[in-house]
């Protein structure tokens, strides 16, 4: 009797991205280039490598076009890069960037706290970035964030989210990563979210992007994959956070995704204890503590065996 194939889960590594950016500590660019070349080692193949945003207000993030320059453009690692208009898409151009992300909100108050307009103005300013990526065959990932609430307003309705992730599919983005930025999600809202949403994207075309501040991130993981999800973002070693949302912590750490997914049977092509050495060496050149559970054990046990 054969055993049928795992299937397959797409682990969107984050964290020289939205990791990196909500860590007081900045790197140098060769440091970025270190990590993710390192992340890139572990079977990782889709990596968030930097943002093209002022450096007047998110300082991790300059140079970001040097870091893009200096990755390699033939190691079938796909970089990405949060473009957030026009120029930022120009300069990741310029970088040889072959893929971005353009960043919305389901919540009205987030959108003017975070990008400084609504969300109506938000698709304003992406439609010409959408135009010109797909002029220049470059692929455009949406993120959605507050999906599962709002530091501002609260609590955020399914129908809300749903909306803004149909706009960003029809308007040309191939996926829509939905958000829990403040982590203050449950499994029970998670799946009634994905639901909801499926009925208005492909759930092929669906992400799911949960940040651990309540410790409901592994859980809400569970809770997508039981609507279909084949899609997360994580962060090695948990790195990240947000600043309009005192104490949330940073995405669901990429070890503790990994140690669930492999346990469940999923495949990912992803090393986990090469994963966990990353987290281990990053913290430790963050002057951080390393927030993946599995990682820790993984560092303990190794400890005990030397």
């Amino acid at each position: 009797m054969t055993m049928a194939p795992a299937q397959a889960v797409k682990v969107f590594e984050v964290g020289p991205r939205d990791g990196l950016q909500n860590e007081r500590q900045p790197l140098s660019v060769a440091a970025r280039v270190g990590l993710i070349s390192e992340l890139a080692a572990t079977g990782l193949r889709h990596i968030e490598a930097g943002a093209f945003v002022s450096p007047r207000w998110v300082p991790q993030m300059a140079g970001s076009e040097e870091v893009l320059r200096l990755l390699p453009n033939d190691d079938g690692v796909h970089y990405a890069a949060l473009v957030p208009n026009l120029q930022g898409l120009q300069a990741a151009q310029r970088a040889g960037c072959r893929e971005v992300a353009v960043f919305a909100a389901a919540s009205e108050a987030f959108s003017r706290n975070n990008i400084n307009c609504s969300i109506d103005e938000s698709f304003e300013r992406f439609a010409p970035v959408l135009q010109a990526a797909r002029q220049a065959s470059i692929r455009v990932r949406g993120y959605v964030s507050c999906v599962l609430g709002c530091p501002f307003s609260g609590a955020v309705a399914p129908e809300t989210v749903a909306k803004v992730a149909r706009r960003l599919h029809e308007m040309g983005c191939y996926e829509i990563s939905l958000g829990d930025t403040i982590g203050a999600g449950r499994p029970d809202a998670t799946a009634q979210l994905f639901e909801h949403c499926a009925q208005h994207v492909p759930v092929a075309a669906l992400a799911g992007h949960f940040h651990d501040t309540w410790g409901m991130a592994i859980a809400n993981v569970h809770a997508a994959l039981g609507q279909g999800v084949r899609t997360f973002d994580s962060s090695v070693a948990g790195l990240g956070g947000c600043p309009y949302s005192p104490g949330a912590s940073g995405n669901v750490a990429t070890e503790d995704l990994l140690y669930l997914l492999h346990g469940l049977g999923y495949s990912t092509g992803v090393d986990l204890q090469a994963v966990a050495r990353v987290g281990v060496h990053i913290s430790a050149q963050l002057g951080t503590a390393n927030r993946s559970r599995a990682g820790l054990a993984l560092a303990a046990r190794s400890a005990c065996q030397h």
